[in-house]
């Protein structure tokens, strides 16, 4: 079985009609998979295999606890309102009209959402002013678990994936400067409790040993929830998990960090490969920085190592992810610019 790839410029490239403006925060993707085809589209996910069709909506970094400069015409609004306007818009999604232009279900009404996807930085890292871990859990899970009240077709509710970003992470491990309170893993025990086979032991979390990684089957496509990055760590499991996937079936990986992975985000190299303020490496992923001493240096071998990786696994056709504050599709060539992976990154407040 072939598998292409097309980009949704050509088609619904608006799907932000006068009355939803604030939609631009999620992903409305639509894609269309039909034995060889799988067509990505701005905002709404559908997947299409002959009578069966999956809908989901994707987005990324809420960063409850800080205030938006500018929203709606007001000035320094809180996360929390701005999050509460999305998922109001979103909420209303399935009786939206997609736009008349030939793309998959034109002119139709979106209908039923199956799945949510929300790939991490739930709180921003509680720095000087910034509320606690645990608060701004507090709000997603009153905005967003309690708050979205989208249905599939059948009048399920939407299942809602979740993913740890790199400022859950710090909360939970700690910071080259100074958080209130010093360590907070509420966000990352309560996305792996919800997330993970078996709840973490006594409530308590280990990063270390307890990564937020699970796949699911949907629709004939293969969907991986990756930790973080696709670190050498992270692809010990994800090699394990592809081993249960025919290499004919299509895979879409979400995860946090764009495919050029910061260098601070790595392991510190230096010392006692502790997080410090001299170095600035922040540990979010297990594997240790190669490239250099510094996070001057661009993460090109921790690159490389991944780049192998897509080159032995071809069926991976998609990948998904927030951090980096853009919405423009790409491709993904690699560092020695062999590669053609489809990149759709998701900054979700983003104003």
């Amino acid at each position: 079985m072939s598998f292409a790839l097309e980009n949704s410029n050509q088609k619904h490239q608006d799907m932000k009609p006068k009355n939803y403006p604030i939609l631009r925060w999620c992903k409305l993707i639509i894609i269309k998979a039909k034995r060889a085809v799988a067509i990505l589209l701005i905002l709404l996910g559908v997947f299409q295999l002959q009578a069966q069709t999956i809908q989901m909506v994707y987005t990324s970094d809420a960063h409850f606890g800080i205030t938006r400069a500018n929203f709606q015409g007001a000035p320094s609004v809180n996360a929390q309102v701005v999050n509460a306007a999305m998922i109001s818009k979103m909420n209303t999604l399935s009786t939206l009209t997609l736009p008349a232009d030939g793309g998959v279900k034109s002119g139709t009404t979106v209908g039923g959402i199956d799945y949510v996807v929300m790939t991490g930085d739930i709180a921003n890292r509680s720095e000087t002013g910034i509320q606690s871990a645990a608060a701004s859990w507090t709000q997603f899970n009153s905005t967003y678990i309690n708050g979205i009240t989208l249905q599939s077709n059948s009048g399920q509710n939407a299942k809602l994936f979740l993913l740890p970003g790199n400022h859950d992470v710090s909360n939970a491990i700690g910071y080259y400067k100074t958080l209130t309170p010093k360590k907070d893993s509420t966000v990352m025990r309560n996305i792996y409790n919800m997330m993970m086979p078996t709840p973490a032991p006594g409530g308590n979390y280990n990063y270390a040993n307890e990564k937020i990684h699970y796949s699911k089957n949907i629709g004939g496509i293969h969907f991986m929830f990756v930790c973080m990055w696709p670190d050498s760590a992270e692809r010990v499991w994800m090699q394990n998990d592809l081993s249960t996937v025919p290499s004919t079936m299509p895979v879409f990986l979400f995860t946090h960090d764009q495919p050029l992975v910061e260098s601070k985000h790595l392991t510190n190299p230096n010392g006692t490969h502790n997080i410090n303020s001299t170095d600035k490496f922040e540990n979010l992923v297990l594997e240790r920085f190669k490239d250099g001493n510094a996070i001057s240096f661009p993460s090109t071998m921790e690159q490389l190592g991944f780049a192998s990786f897509l080159q032995s696994h071809p069926n991976i056709v998609a990948y998904f992810h927030g951090n980096d504050n853009q919405n423009n599709y790409y491709l993904y060539k690699g560092p020695e610019n062999n590669l053609g992976l489809h990149v759709y990154p998701q900054e979700g407040v983003s104003i």
